[in-house]
């Protein structure tokens, strides 16, 4: 039985934080008021706790559910087991983030009279908005 790693991140939002999961590729995320159990790859229920949550049948048969629990100071916690980080490490959260500030940087825009004007990726992956508004 692996254990599950705590890993902090600055997400705040459980909506865009599940449109970022998304845009990662996992299409089923459940989403609750209170923190869930979290089970193991055998099935079996673990300890940890999360509101947002990607069962391990979306991720494979090996697999512990992966979960993103709410802390005291508002952001998410990445509830990740020792089998799992093989594939979700830093390097997966990174991207989650990336996708996560896209998604919080779209609805500023848009919640602010915003359009974009131009949306471009560099070479290295960095992506660059161009926003734009007439008064």
């Amino acid at each position: 039985m692996s254990h599950f790693t705590r890993v902090r991140t600055a997400l705040r939002d459980a909506d865009l934080l599940v449109g970022a999961l998304a845009a990662a590729g996992f299409g089923t995320v459940e989403v609750h008021d209170a923190p869930q159990t979290l089970y193991g790859y055998q099935g079996d229920a673990r300890p940890e706790r999360a509101e947002v949550i990607v069962r391990r049948a979306h991720l494979g048969t090996a697999s512990n559910d992966l979960g993103f629990r709410r802390t005291a100071d508002g952001t998410f916690e990445a509830i990740i087991s020792e089998y799992d980080r093989r594939w979700y490490d830093e390097t997966w959260l990174g991207t989650v983030s990336q996708h996560y500030a896209h998604a919080a940087t779209l609805r500023y825009a848009r919640d602010n009279g915003f359009e974009v004007a131009t949306e471009e990726r560099d070479a290295d992956g960095t992506l660059r908005l161009t926003l734009r508004r007439f008064t």
